[in-house]
């Protein structure tokens, strides 16, 4: 029967996620999930895993998909590792959706839209959403959250790419070659859909991730 085994990380007892790695690993589950990779010892131990054929799946604080390269490259994996074990990436940013008690249509800014969706040329669309405010909303005119999401597969192309002085920006644009949606794009197609504004997703977006 499937199964699914949770534990802890207790660092007042020396039990991090390295250490929690070791002990699941003996478990030898099919699917792990670690926490977070935050050290040289718990990226190790993953990849460990991935190469002994369990699919792991973990979180790393960096601003957008291809970064998380230079953030393994950082902590110490050797990038044969890295082209050996990792499958893909996505980047992740909570935007606040609209309120559908209250909002209403409105016209979208030519420029707005541009500094949005640039370099890419994409369709303003005729009608989106603003804001209002109600009671069911508390007067701010949004209620909920939605993910924008930035998809990077690890292509032959890429993994070419990832050595000791790798580039994160040639990634970056190797990635956007071959289909890869930057998160600002994900997030034009909910303004498009009335879910969001273009002000939100501008908010959670720098403008370094459109590039």
């Amino acid at each position: 029967e499937p199964a699914f085994n949770q534990m802890q990380v207790q660092h007042n007892i020396d039990l991090g996620f390295a250490d929690g790695l070791k002990a699941l690993m003996r478990q030898d589950p099919d699917i792990i999930m670690v926490g977070e990779i935050r050290d040289l010892e718990t990226a190790e131990m993953a990849i460990q895993a991935a190469l002994t054929g369990h699919l792991v799946l973990s979180t790393l604080h960096t601003n957008d998909a291809p970064s998380s390269i230079s953030r393994l490259l950082e902590l110490g994996v050797a990038p044969y590792l890295i082209r050996a074990t990792l499958l893909g990436v996505m980047a992740q940013r909570l935007v606040r959706t609209l309120c559908t008690s209250c909002k209403t249509e409105t016209v979208i800014d030519a420029n707005d839209w541009a500094e949005l969706t640039s370099p890419w040329k994409t369709k303003q669309p005729e009608k989106a959403c603003k804001p209002v405010g109600c009671l069911e909303c508390r007067n701010t005119g949004y209620r909920g959250r939605a993910g924008v999401y930035e998809v990077m597969p690890l292509s032959e192309q890429m993994k070419a790419n990832i050595h000791d002085q790798t580039n994160i920006m040639d990634l970056r644009k190797i990635a956007i070659k071959e289909g890869m949606q930057s998160l600002r794009l994900s997030g034009a197609h909910k303004v498009a859909s009335g879910q969001t504004t273009i002000d939100e997703v501008l908010r959670v977006t720098p403008a370094s991730l459109s590039r």
